[in-house]
This record gives C-alpha cells, structure tokens and sequence, in this order.
C-alpha cells in the first residue's frame, strides 16, 4: 500500500526545511551569501576536516564549527605552554602569553557553551557564547599590542573568529 500522494510532499518538505540535504559547500555558501564576513573557503575546507561533516544537516554543521573552535582553543594553550617553556622566551612576551593562556582557556568553554547551547536548539545563547569567544581571541591580540610584542598566536586568533563568523551564519540558516 503506497502513502497518499500528499503525505509524499509534505514529508519531502519537512526534509528539505529541516536541513537534511544540506551539504557543507552549500551550507557554507548560503552562510557567505547572508554575511560577507564568511570566508567560503575557509568554511569549506575546515569543515570537511571533520569526519561527521558529510552526514551532517546545518544543525549538525554549526555543532561542528563550535567543537572546531574548541580544538582550537586546545590547541592554542598547548601552544602557549610550549612557548613559555622554549628558554629565550622574553619577559614581555611570556607576560602576554600567560594573560592569553587564560583567555584562550575561557574561550575553550564558550565555544563548548555554543555547542551545547546549539545542540539544545538555543540559537541565540549559542551565538552569545560564540560572541565571548571573539573578545576572548581580540583580547589576547591586545595583551601583545600593549606589551609591545608580536603575537606568535596571531594565527590562533584568526582561526577563532573566522570560526566564530561561520557559526554563527551557519546557526543563523537554521530554521
């Protein structure tokens, strides 16, 4: 026995609505088309990293950009602790790095509070805790401005906001 016709098409609706064909090029495309802060390409390749990222819906896809910005964050304290420990490390810099080792230890948590905040579908409490991971990633870029030293975490903090800008454009596309 086959469903009614008008089952068919609102099943098929609901599928398309509710993100399941999303992809990552066009979930990254529709998220460079709504802000033009998005870099597609930085979008695209980051994504595809991970490994869920292929059966991933948009939800499922700004999930995985937060858990992005949380590796990062892992990533830029391991970082910090190398540089620390590296002799010849001066002063000035080891001050900035260890204002940043904290920053970067706060930004850890509030890219996991986006994800979790995501994950319960509370949009706008995760792009609040997406928001703190930004001024983190600003602040520690100005411990080293006023300490007058280049920042070796100048990489880390690009990845953060860029990270941060797709999801949020990605969280905005949920429907």
């Amino acid at each position: 026995m086959r469903p009614p016709a008008a089952l068919v098409v609102v099943a098929a609706v609901l599928l398309v609505l509710s993100g399941v064909d999303a992809t990552v090029e066009t979930t990254c495309k529709a998220a460079a088309d709504e802000d033009a802060h998005v870099n597609y390409d930085f979008c695209v390749s980051e994504l595809r990293k991970h490994y869920q990222s292929s059966d991933a819906d948009t939800w499922g896809l700004a999930k995985i950009a937060a858990n992005m910005g949380v590796n990062n964050a892992y990533g830029a304290i391991h970082d910090i602790e190398r540089l620390l420990a590296r002799p010849g490390t001066d002063a000035k810099t080891k001050v900035a790095l260890g204002q940043c080792q904290g920053l970067y230890d706060n930004m850890k948590f509030a890219f996991a509070g986006a994800y979790d905040e995501i994950n319960g579908r509370n949009y706008a409490a995760g792009k609040e805790e997406v928001a703190k991971a930004v001024s983190l990633a600003h602040q520690c870029d100005d411990a080293f401005v006023k300490a007058a030293v280049p920042s070796p975490l100048k990489q880390r903090s690009l990845y953060s906001v860029q990270t941060a800008i797709v999801c949020t454009a990605i969280t905005n596309l949920i429907k």
